[in-house]
């Protein structure tokens, strides 16, 4: 059998068809924005990422604060330090683990308002805390919390928001992580002008941080819940009252109704393991789980974790603590870049420059660390050890020397382009390809994947840094962005501006022209 021919143009390899069949009115039905309740009901869930980004940087003033605690209970000590601010991923991969059931059992609305108890147990006992084993839970809870909503917020905005701006309120939950860990930042970080050290006391974080927690579930209480899901338990009523809500009073929701419903009631409601073994359900659910290994094999959250370390082991122009600050603001400003050109561009464009910038920059961070001057200061108590950088001989830096803005620029170049593609794409386009009837549970378990190789990366930075040099890590992250680059070209789609049901039907037809 003749296989399509790539880029070729009409009827037949028209894979992803530009267009529905035409119908009267069909411009106000599919594709377009009718009502603004959408953004309403998307601001609502990724409240659940804000506070999944002020979580997870919670440790980043508190540990300096706890390791010189007067409380001899709560002076952590190194190895302490480490398993406070690592235990946060192993909760996110349990959080992971239960979205696969409660995505489906609960509904996505349901799953991302239940992960409101473990988070606001997780900051009572933070904030409470008389000995390291309350630190050490209420940190895993608000972990479990991260993960469950990592799980289940990409893949309710994605079914609740219509083609045309999938691509930008997908982008959204990075954007309110971001924007959760500036705050923490803000709130948290050490002022000279304060004896204290801290804006607000370590305690006093952990209570503010149940205010984004609360003001989700208010909300959410009045969303409604994802018309895909309730077709899929058969609450066919309750579903189009939900479409109809979402897109507004004036649309026509009758077309998109019934494709969705035609695409459910093609499926039987369990997954059974014949069916799995089909390609056209088991590769968009591979290309996913490999997206998100491969998104944290770039080395985002050892990078996230040691920043302020990182630079104090390497000569810098500017302070370190003004170096992190930095790069948080062009995190922000990349997302929102990527917020505005995802629908533009198309994903897989995105996808190509954020690879190549990040190869880029982790290729100069490690002929830098390699080459460049050595740092005048020793490390930070965070971390890398002073023996990392030996071994090479590298001249003393000045600090007026301009060569030594070299890792903060590099920093930059690699979190703009984490930023602009692989850190929100990669979660939007789980959400997008995985089948209806695996979607909770596959998204439950691409969190599973991405949190435990997370925690296999931030424990193992500083011995692979103590070991081989911190020019080490960022040589093999440089190696896996080339991969990436790859796998986008040969395996990654592109689905700017196709519907769900568009796009689960052309991974059914097996044809691979979809795949450009």
């Amino acid at each position: 059998m003749q296989e399509p021919l790539l880029g070729a143009e009409g009827r037949d390899y028209d894979t992803f068809p530009e267009k529905p069949p035409p119908s009267p009115g069909e411009r106000t039905r599919v594709g377009v924005l009718q009502n603004k309740r959408v953004f309403l009901a998307t601001f609502a869930a990724v409240l659940g990422n804000f506070s999944f980004g002020y979580a997870l940087v919670y440790t980043s003033p508190v540990i300096p604060a706890l390791e010189h605690s007067s409380d001899p209970n709560l002076n952590l000590t190194k190895t302490q330090a480490s398993w406070f601010g690592s235990v946060f991923t192993l909760g996110a991969a349990a959080g992971g683990l239960s979205a696969m059931v409660l995505n489906d059992l609960l509904g996505r609305k349901l799953s991302i308002m239940f992960s409101a108890v473990p988070s606001a147990a997780g900051y009572a006992l933070m904030a409470g805390a008389h000995g390291l084993w309350m630190l050490l839970l209420g940190r895993m809870l608000t972990g479990f919390a991260g993960g469950l909503t990592a799980a289940c917020i990409p893949v309710y905005v994605s079914e609740i928001a219509p083609p045309s701006v999938r691509g930008a309120l997908g982008a959204t939950p990075q954007l309110m992580a971001v924007f959760g860990s500036l705050s923490l930042y803000a709130l948290g970080n050490p002022s000279q002008l304060l004896s204290a050290g801290l804006l607000l006391p370590w305690r006093w974080l952990a209570v503010a941080g149940e205010g984004p927690v609360l003001v989700m579930v208010l909300l959410l209480s009045c969303m409604p819940n994802s018309p895909r899901f309730l077709l899929s338990k058969g609450r066919d009523a309750e579903a189009l009252q939900a479409l109809a809500w979402l897109r507004g009073p004036d649309a026509d929701t009758r077309w998109e109704f019934e494709q969705i419903q035609d695409t459910v009631r093609r499926q039987s409601s369990h997954l059974s393991w014949a069916e799995a073994r089909d390609p056209h359900m088991y590769r968009p659910i591979v290309i996913a789980l490999l997206m998100r290994f491969l998104q944290q094999l770039t080395g985002i959250t050892p990078i996230l974790v040691y920043l302020q370390s990182i630079f104090d082991s390497t000569a810098v122009l500017l302070p370190p603590k003004v170096d992190a600050a930095i790069v948080g603001a062009v995190r922000l400003l990349s997302v929102l870049i990527a917020a505005l050109t995802m629908d533009l561009a198309g994903r897989k464009a995105l996808l190509f420059i954020s690879a190549a910038g990040m190869f880029a920059a982790n290729l100069t961070l490690g002929l830098y660390v390699h080459f460049g001057p050595k740092s005048l200061a020793p490390n930070s108590t965070m971390g890398l050890e002073r023996e990392a950088l030996a071994g090479t001989e590298q001249p003393l830096a000045t600090p007026t020397s301009y060569l030594t803005l070299v890792p903060l620029l590099a920093t930059m170049l690699f979190i703009m382009g984490y930023a602009m593609g692989w850190g929100p794409i990669t979660w939007l386009l789980m959400s997008e390809i995985l089948p209806l009837r695996a979607r909770g549970v596959a998204s439950g378990l691409c969190v599973l994947v991405s949190w435990l190789t997370a925690f296999a990366l931030t424990k193992s930075f500083l011995l692979v840094t103590n070991a081989f040099g911190l020019q080490a890590p960022f040589f093999f992250f440089a190696a896996v962005c080339l991969v990436n680059l790859a796998f986008t070209g040969c395996c990654v789609p592109e689905t700017k501006g196709r519907s769900l049901e568009q796009i689960e039907s052309f991974f059914r037809t097996g044809r691979r022209s979809f795949l450009h």
